[in-house]
């Protein structure tokens, strides 16, 4: 018997390559989601008979989440298309990186991933047949991840799997080579898509002016804090001069991992002496990020919640050993002394790792299953700024400058969406705002201007943040002296990752 209501499953088989990895739903295990036209076009149908048989959840809050789920997906898939769009989501459906963690035994892990290669053949023929709308942008910057697929076939797969995974993977490669040259030369959504992207996913209304405004404002108030912290250091020079000598200060691309390791022992022991979320347990290994994934730096990817206990791994991503030196030292500057540590409170804690415990027991299927992005990442970074507040590195104040860079990073991501969805703004154009109003440089702006594109809504952070922020507000002024911050964490906690719109309840309820 499911034990999911079928509303719930429904939703899940929309979103398999996240259920399997992200909410644990191992039943998915060696199978991808048919991502073809027709095929998502089943999946909606599905999903729109378990709307339409009237069954609600008992549990207020499980319901309106649930149903910001599902609006999702109808927009997402349905009228906008994306699977038609983004390389991306085909990417994360073939993907076998999620068998590495010790999440079962090797050999039920292994045959997974047999089995899903073998589905590889069947999962390109889909992804051609949608793949009719990807812009030359998208591609570009997919082409890399999409190549990086065949590093991750195992090497115990037999001659003839491999070789049908090889030949199948050969194809999508071309296909996403032939959009990066003769695709569509925009890669903007346009502003009634993004705002249906944005607020299907959160439950909210999103008003993209008025965000961007905020955008503004917020850049403003973390442009004063650095030029604040930098005086420390050297008063009297341009703040975004000292932050640029600073993290020239970083470890060879051998001594990144070990660095990441020290980091993350401090930021734990932080947190569990602050007592700053509800569960200090689980065990986080760190580790280099598998090659389908080194389009990101550096990312968590957990033990999940409807899984046996395991490790999380947090998984970083060194220059690669072809680039030329100067392109592989603007990549390491992400890993100084003054950016690293930040960057390792957002993934470990109390950041995404200390969420992934809170997770796990969050108190129903449907808070444990489904997770808004915009508060995963929104908790992470808001994580970062509470560090600084309860006086993490309080004597350093490079922890800080580096926590203040990486919000001015997360601040123009939600610029450059809204820009190159809404307003005309170019990847290179992008790369330039990146370059002016943050650390980056070189390829390291390039890339976080190319996420754009297929990651549309990477504006989250900084928007989840802001969220956050808004209602601790709220519960001071609700609770009173009742207040305290691991009473507002719990609350929020225990809702799971709770849409934006919805994070209300944690007041209401905490």
């Amino acid at each position: 018997m499911d034990d999911l209501a079928p509303r719930l499953r429904a939703v899940c088989d929309l979103g398999v390559a996240e259920m399997r990895e992200y909410s644990g739903r191992h039943e998915y295990d060696g199978k991808i989601q048919d991502l073809s036209r027709e095929g998502v076009r089943h999946g909606l149908g599905r999903l729109a008979a378990a709307r339409a048989s009237g069954q609600r959840l008992d549990d207020s809050h499980d319901e309106a989440q649930l149903a910001t789920f599902e609006e999702h997906a109808r927009v997402s898939l349905g009228d906008l298309e994306l699977h038609r769009r983004s390389p991306a989501l085909h990417l994360a459906a073939m993907d076998l990186a999620c068998y590495d963690r010790d999440y079962a035994p090797r050999q039920q892990r292994g045959d997974a991933a047999l089995a899903q290669l073998a589905a590889w053949p069947q999962a390109v023929d889909a992804a051609i047949d949608a793949l009719d709308q990807v812009s030359a942008p998208v591609a570009t910057a997919l082409a890399e991840g999409i190549r990086g697929l065949a590093a991750g076939i195992p090497a115990y797969a037999s001659e003839p799997a491999r070789a049908a995974a090889l030949s199948a993977h050969a194809r999508l490669v071309a296909h996403v080579d032939t959009a990066a040259s003769s695709g569509d030369p925009d890669a903007a959504l346009g502003t009634a898509a993004l705002t249906a992207l944005m607020s299907s996913a959160e439950g909210i209304r999103v008003d993209l002016g008025r965000l961007g405004e905020r955008a503004d404002a917020e850049r403003d108030r973390l442009s004063a804090l650095l030029a604040e912290s930098c005086a420390r250091l050297n008063p009297g020079k341009p703040p975004l001069e000292v932050a640029r000598e600073l993290v020239c200060d970083h470890p060879d691309a051998d001594g990144v991992i070990d660095a990441a390791r020290y980091w993350t022992a401090r930021a734990i022991d932080f947190t569990r002496e602050r007592d700053l979320v509800p569960y200090q347990d689980g065990e986080c290994l760190v580790g280099l990020a598998p090659e389908s994934r080194r389009w990101a730096m550096a990312m968590m990817s957990p033990a999940g919640p409807g899984e046996p206990e395991g490790p999380s791994w947090y998984h970083i991503t060194p220059p690669d050993p072809s680039w030329p030196e100067q392109d592989a030292q603007d990549w390491l500057e992400v890993f100084s002394a003054t950016t690293l540590p930040g960057i390792t409170v957002h993934e470990v804690a109390p950041g995404h790792f200390s969420h992934g415990r809170a997770i796990r027991r969050a108190p129903t299927e449907v808070r444990r299953t489904l997770h808004s992005e915009a508060f995963v990442e929104g908790w992470a970074h808001y994580a970062e700024e509470l560090c600084v507040e309860e006086g993490f590195c309080a004597d350093d104040p490079r922890f800080a400058i580096g926590v203040w860079l990486e919000a001015l990073v997360r601040v123009t991501r939600l610029a450059c969406a809204i820009g190159v969805h809404t307003a005309g703004m170019t990847v290179q154009e992008g790369a330039s705002r990146f370059e002016s109003d943050t650390h980056l440089a070189g390829p390291a702006a390039l890339s976080e201007a190319r996420r754009a594109t297929f990651d549309p809504t990477y504006g989250r952070y900084t928007w989840g943040k802001l969220e956050i922020l808004d209602l601790r507000d709220q519960a001071r002024k609700a609770w009173g002296t009742g207040y305290s911050l691991r009473r507002f964490h719990t609350a929020m906690l225990s809702l799971g990752s709770p849409p934006l719109g919805l994070l209300g309840t944690a007041v209401l309820r905490g």
